[in-house]
């Protein structure tokens, strides 16, 4: 499995005060969720404000600066990448998690564009005309699902293993792969039926989130990239680079009604 692209860009604003724990080592962590509407055009040529809300991670020696730099409301820029993690919990169940791992944080000026800062129902904070965009590449770590919607739309899932390498303290190449799920629509739903467990993909969208309570009672959350677009890559052969051979662009997913706010004060 060769070194994937693993790459996560938002615009958004603290829904609430940012929170910092130290690890084991002493290191500084920062955990914030950052919060905004991107704006979609639906099937339908309807344009719609959907909200979206992402956890985010810094381990860095900046974090306790940006701790007491930044508060609910704040404005910010993250660059960063998808991080997998699993455990198993006291149960002996396997869980899993995907959040978004910082490189960097940098709080935004809006120079005069406070009114883009709303409040949602349960009072947290977002930004409208945000940014949430993903880009992946890595290979297919099972055989894609292709379903139908009631209104005939077709829906495609999958999950991509992208790979992540570096040296370790004794100059050793580790790999750790990272498995994300990624829902695609329409033309690009039924573009997958040709693929398989294996094939190299390049996928760019958005994050979205889903959340539900499981047998047990237990509240689940599950982070998922929706496409926008997708390449085919070629596998790779000795001594052959890889390179693209197709290239897709979705058509609008299907979305649920959204309201739009009756002013700027108010989601």
């Amino acid at each position: 499995m060769a070194r994937g692209i693993n790459s996560v860009l938002l615009i958004g604003a603290l829904t609430r005060d940012p929170e910092l724990r130290y690890t084991p080592n002493g290191a500084a962590v920062l955990s914030i969720t950052v919060a905004g509407d991107s704006v979609v055009t639906d099937i339908g040529g309807d344009v719609r404000s959907l909200p979206w809300y992402q956890r985010v991670e810094l381990v860095s020696r900046s974090a306790e600066m940006l701790q007491e730099q930044l508060k609910a409301g704040s404005s910010v820029l993250v660059e960063g990448k998808l991080d997998y993690q699993s455990w198993e919990n006291e149960q002996g169940e396997r869980r899993s998690k995907v959040i978004v791992r910082a490189n960097r944080i940098d709080p935004l000026a809006l120079n005069g564009r406070s009114e883009q800062i709303i409040t949602d129902k349960v009072g947290g904070y977002r930004l409208l005309d945000a940014i949430n965009q993903t880009v992946i590449s890595g290979n297919l770590a099972r055989d894609p699902v292709i379903r139908h919607t009631q209104n005939g739309h077709s829906v495609a899932s999958f999950a991509v293993a992208v790979t992540e390498s570096w040296k370790d303290v004794q100059g050793e190449w580790q790999q750790k792969p990272h498995y994300i799920d990624v829902t695609l629509w329409h033309g690009l739903a039924d573009a997958t039926s040709s693929l398989q467990k294996g094939d190299p993909v390049m996928i760019s969208g958005r994050l979205t989130n889903d959340s539900w309570t499981d047998a047990s009672g237990q509240k689940r959350y599950s982070t998922k990239l929706e496409a926008e677009r997708m390449e085919l890559l070629q596998r790779r052969t000795p001594g052959e680079a890889q390179q693209p051979v197709a290239q897709l662009e979705s058509e609008p997913a299907p979305l649920p009604k959204a309201v739009k706010p009756r002013n700027r004060a108010a989601a």
